[in-house]
């Protein structure tokens, strides 16, 4: 996992709400812990071959117009969100040769495949329930999601 990798699982981490993640794999550990009063992320990369530690401080995202994440919220609750039913790994397109399902701005139907999401070497395909037009998409493709996950966002008019 490089330095950027890192950076993007900071900015996740922070935007989630979590207060604390901890991944582990086989040359490192990364412990992620995050406190909305201090506004700071706290960040203990370890590797486990030469056996070092480095803490570093990441500041969290803040407005500096207290007034722009209500306006933000408000915007995006026209919009109807397609959320992931189940755990797995999400894929944009139906194989690496293919085009992906959806981008911004395609319209969708009830019933149209978005996208497809592994879980246990079985691939599901995503319909969605509801007819617009798509706004924003909130998932990379090739990355794990949760359950109720936000993939996509949805303009219904």
């Amino acid at each position: 996992m490089d330095l950027r990798e890192i950076q993007n699982l900071i900015k996740f981490v922070s935007k989630s709400g979590a207060t604390e993640v901890k991944l582990e794999m086989d040359d490192f550990k990364i412990t992620i812990k995050t406190t909305s009063e201090a506004a700071e992320a706290a960040i203990t990369y370890v590797q486990q071959a030469p056996v070092s530690q480095v803490s570093a401080q990441a500041p969290v995202a803040q407005s500096e117009n207290p007034t722009a994440p209500l306006e933000a919220v408000d915007e995006d609750s026209k919009y109807i969100t397609i959320k992931s039913p189940i755990i797995g790994t999400l894929y944009r397109k139906p194989s690496p040769d293919k085009a992906v399902f959806v981008e911004v701005g395609s319209t969708i139907s009830k019933g149209d495949v978005v996208c497809v999401i592994e879980a246990m070497k079985l691939f599901n395909e995503i319909e969605s329930e509801i007819s617009g037009k798509i706004v924003k998409i909130l998932v990379d493709d090739m990355s794990p999601v949760e359950f109720d996950q936000p993939l996509f966002l949805v303009d219904p008019s």
